[in-house]
């Protein structure tokens, strides 16, 4: 970790402090203190520093800021359509509709997604884009913009498909691309935005959309690009059982088979859902060190099944939540995955499946390493960056629960004091402070209905 070189900006104090570190420290009562942009100190007891702004923390719990590891910020314009449909059903019903996306459109989806993530305790969030209509404009620009005016820690992917229903895959053609062109908006968006620095708020990776929307060169490729360039790599993979028998069909394999003969294992890779693993695939995972970003509440707003996650997690594989598309996840609320993915692995595995703690470093810590930014985020240790979240347990949903965590993840989703992202407060008293949320919410409102008539 870097030193800090400026002094407190910023003490939070009298609070539950739930640490994540590898130790698993806790305080009944604690404080942070805040050096600018990073994490100067955290212990018990009060602060010993004076004359510096502080935020009580009396009656609430200090967590690290929640890491979303997979998103589609454009489909919260499209929430709850095909509300009963498999994926695939899902998919069909709503391509012809996201044909319409452009800029604006796509401004302002991201905007109405990123603040509704703030206001559940969320700090970094990547998203994956890769629906680029023709007549589109600057979409990955234009949720980079939304991002840096909500005030969250951004990891776009600059997805694509090139496998268009005419070739056998599943998008219409309207929304794929040539494999040239990709390739170069892929290079165009690491040399415009990627920022490698340790208190980097935007980082691309590069992710091609899933074994039944691109080819297989396609695959190849971006995973050369992504590694010449130093980022990393994102896809869906093992969502359903229709993906199982579309790749057994056209491949001849398993979904994890055929990514690991692309090249596609290895740290710097992460997917999306990974439902559907048997114990080879999970073995393999784990070894290599990809990533999982684990969506509980979108598999089962889908009905994809249940994550393997206990087994990924005891044989080693890196795991982190995700909310998923808002279409396939309307509340999108970060705080309620890591209930969620310990309800769902309860549910098949027994009580000692997942513990309440693990499910917060799922949330956390697993998110962070999940992105490569463990050093960076994902626990309050001196030296990392100020991503914060405090959550007031002091009402009547969650007083005399007698410990904070359980409280946190079992209990009804709480109201948050503070969320501070980089040392910025982004939420105050429950409220996003960045943006206007009730003009937000109009332009969201308008949004959807001006795309939707466009598919008409």
């Amino acid at each position: 970790m870097e030193a800090l070189t400026n002094g407190p900006t910023l003490v939070i104090d009298g609070c539950a402090v739930a640490t994540v570190d590898a130790a698993g420290t806790e305080y009944r009562s604690g404080h942070a203190v805040v050096h600018g942009t990073r994490i100067g100190a955290v212990g018990p007891g009060p602060a010993p520093v004076r004359d510096v702004p502080r935020i009580d923390g009396r009656g609430c719990l200090l967590t690290p800021g929640l890491v979303n590891t997979h998103h589609h910020l454009y489909q919260w314009i499209t929430r709850g359509l095909a509300a009963d449909n498999t994926l695939f059903e899902w998919l069909t019903t709503l391509y012809p509709i996201w044909v319409g996306i452009d800029e604006e459109a796509l401004r302002v989806a991201a905007t109405g997604a990123l603040s509704a993530l703030a206001r559940t305790g969320c700090t970094t969030t990547s998203d994956h884009h890769y629906v680029f209509p023709r007549a589109g404009g600057d979409l990955l620009g234009a949720e980079i913009s939304a991002a840096a005016e909500v005030g969250l820690r951004f990891h776009p992917c600059r997805g694509s498909m090139d496998l268009g229903a005419s070739s056998g895959g599943l998008p219409p053609d309207d929304v794929v691309e040539p494999l040239d062109a990709i390739l170069a908006a892929s290079v165009d968006a690491i040399t415009r935005w990627h920022d490698p620095s340790f208190d980097s708020m935007l980082r691309i990776a590069l992710a091609p959309c899933s074994p039944f929307s691109v080819t297989g060169d396609l695959m190849r490729q971006s995973a050369v690009l992504a590694r010449e360039y130093g980022v990393g790599l994102h896809t869906h993979l093992a969502e359903t059982v229709d993906e199982l028998d579309f790749c057994a069909a056209t491949f001849g394999c398993t979904p994890a088979e055929y990514m690991e003969q692309l090249g596609w294992l290895g740290p710097d890779v992460w997917f999306a859902h990974a439902v559907h693993l048997d114990d080879a695939a999970i073995t393999s995972i784990a070894r290599s060190r990809t990533g999982v970003a684990h969506c509980p509440t979108s598999n089962g707003r889908l009905g994809a099944g249940i994550a393997r996650t206990a087994a990924l997690l005891v044989a080693g594989a890196p795991v982190g939540l995700g909310v998923d598309g808002a279409a396939s996840n309307e509340s999108s609320s970060m705080i309620e995955e890591p209930r969620n993915a310990l309800l769902y692995a309860r549910a098949v595995g027994g009580p000692r499946s997942m513990s309440v703690r693990t499910a917060l470093e799922l949330a956390t810590i697993g998110g962070a390493r999940v992105l490569g930014r463990e050093a960076e985020i994902g626990s309050i240790a001196p030296g990392k960056l100020a991503d914060l979240a405090l959550w007031r347990l002091d009402g009547p949903a969650h007083a005399g629960i007698d410990d904070p965590v359980a409280a946190l993840i079992l209990g009804s989703p709480p109201p948050l004091a503070a969320v501070i992202v980089n040392g910025r407060e982004v939420v105050r008293d429950n409220e996003v402070r960045t943006v206007d949320e009730r003009a937000v919410g109009l332009r969201v409102a308008r949004a959807q209905r001006d795309l939707v008539a466009k598919a008409r």
